[in-house]
């Protein structure tokens, strides 16, 4: 991997926040986390001005209309092979992006894996968080995973998005532990909790210029 790939946005201000793109297909439970937080912190170098949704019934899109935040939903068009959909699909969300002068993609419960052509146009600026302590338990369904696994520890993951899956480098994490006794909603919940209060935090980090990519690909943030 060529770590030049990655391009880091511009460093935000208060009065010029970097443009955030929300994309989401479920609650929208850390998309209205994540704005939550930004009306509320005093100077935040940061703000969400538009959440694309890929499915019209999520409950993330009222959310993100009651909060008065631009919101579309792009499904997957219905016409044409598996992969005509995705790349039609892709092109319909860049043409949104572009138009609405979206700096960086916050991927919030987004189950779609985005292709390498639009990952690799973004690179450095689009971010996820996984619910497991990458680089273990990657996948659509960690909570169960761990679960399973009967592992003591767990906990979330905030990371930039490369060409694999749940594979880009790791920024931060937060450690959770797992109880003999947890169900799939009480780690979810309690997992969560950590999620709503550390992608936030990234974010931050990220408008504000702490965070750096060296040689090796190590990410370097500073004051988390």
């Amino acid at each position: 991997m060529d770590y030049k790939n990655y391009i880091l946005p511009r460093i935000g201000t208060p009065d010029n926040p970097l443009k955030l793109g929300v994309l989401i297909s479920g609650s929208g439970s850390g998309m209205e986390a994540l704005i939550n937080y930004q009306n509320q912190k005093k100077n935040c170098f940061h703000e969400t001005t538009l959440v694309l949704s890929n499915k019209k019934n999520a409950k993330g899109v009222e959310r993100a209309k009651e909060k008065k935040i631009l919101t579309k939903v792009i499904e997957l068009p219905n016409e044409g092979t598996k992969e005509e959909k995705r790349t039609s699909h892709e092109k319909l969300i860049q043409v949104e992006l572009e138009k609405n002068n979206v700096e960086v993609i916050v991927l919030s419960g987004y189950m779609r894996i985005l292709s390498s052509n639009f990952v690799k146009k973004w690179m450095g600026r689009l971010l996820n968080i996984h619910p497991s302590l990458l680089p273990n338990f990657p996948g659509a369904h960690a909570h169960q995973d761990v679960l399973m696994a009967g592992v003591d520890e767990s906990g979330c993951t905030v990371h930039f998005v490369d060409m694999g899956v749940d594979s880009g480098l790791i920024i931060a994490q937060k450690k959770v532990q797992v109880y003999p006794s947890d169900k799939l909603e009480d780690l979810q919940n309690r997992i969560k909790v950590h999620e709503h209060k550390i992608y936030p935090e990234v974010i931050d980090a990220l408008s504000e210029g702490r965070i750096q990519i060296n040689s090796l690909g190590k990410v370097i943030i500073h004051n988390l």
